[in-house]
């Protein structure tokens, strides 16, 4: 299979620390591979190696065939970089900041201004366009900055926690972005702390601690790592929730998870038990404000598989 980025057993070390121990990262044309690990799991290093921002000590990089290191010159034409914090220069306007990458990608000052335009407008940016970057809250200098990376077209974009400052409208808006970048043709790479970010985006995920794959699947897959499927029951009488348990436990067999707060949890294999629950709700006269059958969240994926929270330092 052709992949539109491929890493093989990259190794980086600064003095020391070992950021990188052999780690292997591919993604599909059109997709989005999401990359999660805690802070300094070796995320950040592992995009400033394929964006050729730094040579890899052992194993091989390549971006749409091009190794990163043979190749760096070609591989920047091809590729757009959102890192961790918006670049933006503040003395020029949003208009001047995205003309001048566009003037350094050898786009006329034409074709430079109206690429700008357009996406100042897609970023939500239009009305501030003549305004100093300076000026710009920190979430519309972070939209600008994706907008930057944006300007030459790219291929493969790598977008290193894209949404971190942004509050949840403006978070929904750049998903939304980086959807139709995928739906578009191209290639995203996007590293997260936020799970739900991962789940909404990623076609496939790969985890990464201690420098270190430790799994790679979709997000349903990597669910399935931690166990069955759970259903959760809220009556819409508090008082009922004694009854709902018993009710629970008879038809499952499984001890109940959680109770508290108004709310069960029972594990369960499979949709069959799931409507024997609501069979027997009913059968009980429990009236339900809530009832769900779902799969781990990736924050429990995350958990079982490193057993830190993803926003955990090392």
């Amino acid at each position: 299979m052709s992949y539109a980025f491929e890493v093989e057993g990259l190794v980086k070390k600064f003095g020391r620390t070992t950021a990188l121990a052999g780690i292997d990262l591919h993604a599909r044309p059109g997709s989005v591979l999401g990359v999660l690990g805690p802070n300094g799991a070796g995320k950040t290093t592992a995009i400033r190696i394929l964006a050729t921002l730094v040579r890899p000590d052992r194993g091989r990089a390549t971006v749409c065939g091009l190794d990163v290191v043979r190749d760096a010159a070609r591989v920047r034409r091809i590729v757009g970089l959102t890192g961790q914090y918006a670049t933006v220069d503040e003395d020029l306007t949003g208009t001047e900041n995205l003309v001048l990458i566009g003037k350094l990608l050898d786009l006329t000052g034409a074709r430079a201004t109206a690429r700008a335009s357009d996406l100042l407008d897609r970023f939500g940016l239009a009305d501030a366009a003549g305004r100093r970057a300076s000026t710009y809250s920190g979430g519309m200098r972070r939209r600008l900055d994706l907008a930057a990376s944006l300007v030459g077209d790219p291929q493969v974009v790598f977008l290193d926690e894209p949404t971190t400052g942004l509050d949840p409208g403006k978070r929904e808006d750049l998903w939304q972005t980086i959807r139709a970048l995928a739906d578009g043709g191209a290639t995203v790479l996007l590293t997260t702390q936020y799970m739900e970010e991962a789940d909404a985006l990623a076609d496939e995920i790969t985890v990464i601690d201690h420098g270190r794959v430790i799994a790679h699947d979709t997000p349903a897959g990597l669910k399935q790592l931690v166990g069955g499927q759970t259903v959760v029951v809220r009556p819409k009488d508090p008082a009922q929730l004694g009854t709902a348990a018993e009710v629970a436990t008879r038809t499952t067999g499984r001890t109940i998870e959680r109770a508290h707060g108004g709310v069960l949890t029972v594990p369960v294999d499979g949709e069959h038990a799931f409507t024997e629950i609501v069979r027997g709700l009913d059968a009980a006269g429990v009236a339900v404000a809530e009832l769900a059958l779902r799969l781990p969240s990736l924050d429990e994926v995350f958990f079982s598989l490193t057993g830190h929270r993803t926003d955990e330092t090392q």
